[in-house]
């Protein structure tokens, strides 16, 4: 219980102003929608003050200019989405890494079809314009220099929106989705030079031009920094190795990483690394892990369960062995609070972050309320920490083992569905609480189907998913 000595020292400080810090990073998130928006926006406005308006004479000029608008459209949604996976601290704090790359997610099919679009408009207007079948124009296209690659680029980017469907993530496993992902910085780059080299749109003495350029610096520079960088810098100057593995439940392990300096990273409990072990069959793995227990300026943790090759293969890396990591993200922290009381519910390897989020957060005596759930008593990892945290914070914990009912919350065991408890009843302070919730999907997804139906507002459901 030695991780546990520095919840004791936070026990007589006061409880952060919540709301406030909620305001100032609200605020924060509406600029970077009115930005997003903004540069679109202006992106069109660039190209119509540039001589864009007088390319609407004629039908087939008509159709070719919006297909330049589409497209300029298009593009800059792409370059918004590089830039919000660009894991830049700045956004990160604001609305945090899961709503960064929702929004991402959510750029990816229009930015998508408004390419296809600007590709088959100007097809069209082309076709319009000379009398032929657009289908014919297809071949003279692919004669003009840097066509073929910003064609190459589309399909590149296909093949990234179709890798990122649902149905086909999840027959895949991260790592080849994340080496498919990879692919968009590629996709983007060789679409540049048509952009350059064709047409009028992007001529060298157009304010046109220095607003792409400065995009696309801005987007690359911070993919180059925060995801490359940074890293590189921070790993060298902490050096992180595996200290020790110790053995939590069957197929679950905690890693002990040591380190020098690691409370310079400003990591708070409840966030997470992305992982990097530096032997044969691991280093090109990266893996994203939550801490399991607050960071000390020498040692970090992480737990870790078996739920595939990748998570099996760091569960017996050598004591050692040079550590690589990208972070820490998100905001699953004690800084998203909203609320004045916390309520919290974690299952399986959910109980990491949280366990984190609960030895880091300030708590008064009686502000927290835990719920702990597993399947069987096999699951129970790391519980007797948090019943150690709970009894030195003065935190109310109840815990529930059993198989998930099916008549009632399915969240529940089948033994409080029978005596027919609710949230509010396990949370009686629930809609003056901030919600934390962390556990596999499906079971995370009905926890919060009953929350909302409690009246929880959607700015007090904080939850950590373990998908991608």
């Amino acid at each position: 219980m030695s991780l546990l000595v520095q919840a004791e020292s936070r026990l007589s400080r006061p409880t952060a102003d919540h709301a406030a810090v909620y305001r100032r990073r609200a605020r924060v998130g509406d600029i970077l929608v009115v930005g997003l928006w903004l540069s679109a926006s202006l992106a069109v406005a660039l190209f119509l003050v540039s001589g864009g308006t007088a390319r609407f004479g004629s039908i087939a000029d008509a159709i070719t200019s919006l297909g330049i608008v589409v497209g300029l459209i298009g593009t800059d949604f792409v370059l918004a989405m590089l830039l919000l996976a660009a894991r830049v601290p700045f956004i990160d704090r604001a609305i945090g890494h899961d709503r960064a790359i929702a929004v991402h997610r959510a750029l990816g099919k229009p930015a998508f079809y408004l390419l296809l679009a600007h590709g088959a408009l100007l097809l069209v207007g082309y076709g319009v314009s000379s009398g032929l079948n657009p289908l014919a124009e297809v071949g003279p296209m692919l004669a003009i220099p840097d066509m073929p690659l910003a064609i190459t680029g589309i399909g590149l980017m296909a093949l990234v929106v179709v890798s990122s469907f649902v149905s086909v993530r999840h027959r895949s496993s991260y790592e080849t989705w994340h080496l498919i992902h990879l692919l968009s910085y590629f996709a983007v780059v060789v679409s540049i030079p048509h952009q350059l080299s064709i047409g009028s749109v992007f001529i060298a003495t157009s304010w046109q031009r220095v607003y792409w350029l400065l995009l696309y610096v801005l987007a690359f520079g911070a993919i180059f920094l925060h995801r490359f960088l940074q890293p590189l810098v921070a790993s060298m100057r902490h050096g992180l190795r595996v200290d020790r593995i110790t053995e939590e439940a069957p197929g679950v392990v905690s890693i002990h990483l040591r380190g020098r300096g690691l409370r310079a990273l400003g990591s708070a409990g409840g966030q997470f690394f992305v992982w990097r072990f530096w032997t044969l069959p691991t280093w090109w793995h990266s893996h994203p892990i939550s801490l399991s227990a607050a960071a000390t300026d020498t040692e970090l943790r992480i737990t870790v369960r078996d739920l595939g090759e990748g998570s099996k293969s760091i569960s017996s890396v050598p004591r050692g062995t040079r550590v690589w990591f990208e972070g820490p993200y998100g905001v699953f922290t004690d800084a998203g609070r909203t609320a004045p009381e916390l309520a919290v519910i974690a299952a399986g390897i959910g109980i990491t972050p949280v366990r984190a989020l609960l030895q880091d957060s300030l708590l008064a005596p009686g502000e927290a309320t835990v719920l702990l759930r597993a399947s069987s008593p096999a699951d129970t990892y790391l519980w007797g920490e948090v019943e150690e945290l709970a009894r030195l914070k003065g935190m109310q914990l109840t815990t529930m083992i059993g198989p998930r009912t099916h008549d009632g919350p399915e969240w529940m065991t089948e033994t409080a569905a029978a005596a027919g408890a609710t949230i509010l009843d396990l949370f009686p302070d629930l809609l003056q609480s901030d919600l934390y919730v962390c556990g596999p999907t499906a079971w995370l997804d009905a926890v919060e189907a009953d929350a909302r139906a409690a009246g929880l507002p959607a700015h007090q459901l904080h939850a950590e998913r373990f998908d991608w």
